[in-house]
């Protein structure tokens, strides 16, 4: 059982929370990758609501996939078809859903804050599935257990987290994620996209990709969000190509038996090549797979799903 009702952030996750998720996605391997009938009914009954006020394909497409392989029932809204449009407040929208009896509110949103808010106005559990530039703590596990299955442990691994730092939620979970289960994390960005605080995330922070490349064991590039961006933060794609992206040369100078990581989506051809996004060392695919098997773990272990018979 998790120590957190709510999944908002992995500051609040102990490291035996995420072990416990990492341990319960392995166990659902079998169900995702190895059958023809890739369902249980370890939530049958349970009804989860999917609400994305902001575009998403593979959070949105694995939580809903998850859902489905544990039997849950679902209701999938997003900002375009609800009544937020009609002026209806984001308190009064959760009130009307929670009426209904529903379990679980999965929430994707553009304002920092918003998952946090909804657990004000439901006793329904909340998934945060990426809020603003706060955070996306089921994106760090999914992350987290691409690279424990690479390596088999995380603590003492070295990894770089690369790019734009300062718009990036996936930073803001992933880093004190690993920290918590105690890898060595050095941020890496050009200055108009580094934290202002690195010693909140309690890492070193550099603007030179090329001086750490070859000690990491893996290099996890961010996308660069220019939607989320108010002017020219960059001179331009080829450049931050050339200082900051990931092309085979950079490849070629890591370790052996180092891997390289991206979210998705991609720009190719800007933060990471698109030769690299393919080649052996890349997991970004393994990733994708992996938030199908962690997603199903939250919502087993926050639903209890183990009390329902059906062992994981």
């Amino acid at each position: 059982m998790l120590s957190v009702k709510n999944l908002i952030d992995t500051n609040s996750l102990t490291a035996d929370d995420i072990n416990q998720i990492l341990d319960t996605a392995a166990s659902f391997e079998s169900i995702n990758n190895g059958r023809t009938i890739k369902k249980v009914p370890a939530l049958r009954g349970r009804t989860i609501v999917n609400l994305f006020l902001e575009p998403s394909t593979r959070t949105k497409s694995s939580f809903e996939l998850a859902e489905k392989r544990l039997s849950a029932d679902s209701l999938s809204m997003g900002g375009s078809t609800s009544s937020v449009v009609k002026g209806e407040s984001l308190a009064d929208t959760i009130q009307t859903i929670d009426a209904m009896n529903v379990d679980m509110f999965v929430c994707r949103a553009r304002l920092a804050g918003t998952p946090e808010k909804i657990t004000e106005n439901t006793d329904a559990v909340v998934i945060n599935a990426g809020d603003g530039k706060h955070q996306h703590p089921t994106q760090a596990m999914l992350d987290l257990y691409t690279i424990r299955k690479s390596f088999g442990h995380l603590d003492g691994l070295k990894v770089a987290i690369v790019g734009d730092l300062a718009h990036s939620r996936v930073c803001g979970s992933l880093a004190p994620a690993l920290k918590t289960m105690g890898a060595d994390v050095t941020l890496v960005a050009p200055p108009t996209f580094q934290v202002d605080d690195p010693e909140w995330f309690g890492c070193p922070q550099t603007s030179s990709l090329d001086e750490v490349i070859e000690d990491m064991d893996v290099v996890y590039m961010l996308r660069v969000q220019l939607e989320r961006m108010e002017g020219a933060a960059i001179p331009s794609r080829r450049e931050y190509n050339r200082l900051y992206g990931l092309d085979m040369n950079r490849v070629n100078r890591m370790k052996d038996g180092a891997i390289i990581c991206h979210p998705g989506p991609m720009n190719r051809g800007m933060e990471i090549n698109a030769d690299v996004a393919d080649c052996a060392r890349s997991r970004i695919l393994d990733q994708v797979n992996a938030g199908v098997l962690t997603r199903m773990a939250e919502m087993y272990l926050l639903l209890g799903g183990e009390n329902n018979g059906v062992s994981a």
